[in-house]
């Protein structure tokens, strides 16, 4: 006689809120040059400048610090079309987010750029590659951002790497001990995106087992890749 089969609990992706205050900014080495770049404002080299960094970097972290220090609006390149783009620049500051080859309007970006420089404006773009890396076809645009001033986020440093573990894990109200955040430290590949990766992984998976999340859970689930 064959065993019943136990049905399997469903875990429903629950939102949670992830602070983009600066007090919940974690800053170190890796992203010094970002933190300075919005401190610095409005003394900017340049009033249109790029912040560059790879996936979960905090790029969006800290144009969201920025844009309420300068009271700028946000949209993604994608969404930025050249009729919108005097709306977008009314209060005189402006974050573009994801700038990345063939999602968006060159003619806008260039509008965009263009006007910011007449009307003194100030515009924070952020992209995970340089400008010299993105496939751009109007060249007049391409040799604009080619020209604007580049801060870049780099790699996490150990220090910055479990501190984003705790973090992640806070902002899903997870509770970890040093024995996790230990051992993932060691084990997962140091990106700003494998973080964040395995921390929603234990979530969804604690969550379906009804488990807290702990050292053995965590072993478990990278078993399995």
């Amino acid at each position: 006689m064959t065993g019943r089969v136990q049905p399997r609990q469903l875990a429903f992706a629950l939102p949670h809120a992830e602070s983009l205050t600066r007090d919940n900014f974690l800053e170190g080495p890796a992203n010094a040059a970002g933190v300075a770049l919005v401190d610095a404002w409005p003394e900017w080299p340049n009033p249109i400048m790029l912040l560059v960094g790879p996936e979960g970097s905090g790029k969006s972290h800290l144009a969201a610090i920025w844009a309420e220090q300068a009271g700028a609006r946000s949209t993604a390149a994608h969404a930025l079309f050249p009729a919108s783009v005097p709306a977008a620049l009314a209060t005189g500051a402006l974050v573009v987010e994801d700038l990345k080859s063939a999602d968006f309007d060159e003619r806008a970006l260039f509008h965009l750029m263009n006007l910011a420089r007449e009307d003194e404006a100030y515009v924070l773009i952020t992209a995970r590659v340089p400008p010299a890396a993105l496939e751009i076809e109007l060249r007049d645009l391409r040799s604009r951002l080619r020209a604007a001033p580049v801060v870049s986020l780099l790699p996490p440093d150990d220090h910055l790497f479990r501190a984003l573990i705790v973090k992640f894990c806070a902002d899903r109200q997870l509770a970890v001990d040093e024995a996790v955040v230990g051992y993932l430290a060691t084990r997962i590949e140091r990106s700003y995106a494998a973080v964040r990766q395995i921390v929603e992984l234990l979530d969804s998976e604690a969550l379906r087992l009804g488990r807290p999340v702990t050292r053995a859970l965590a072993a478990e689930l990278l078993r399995r890749d």
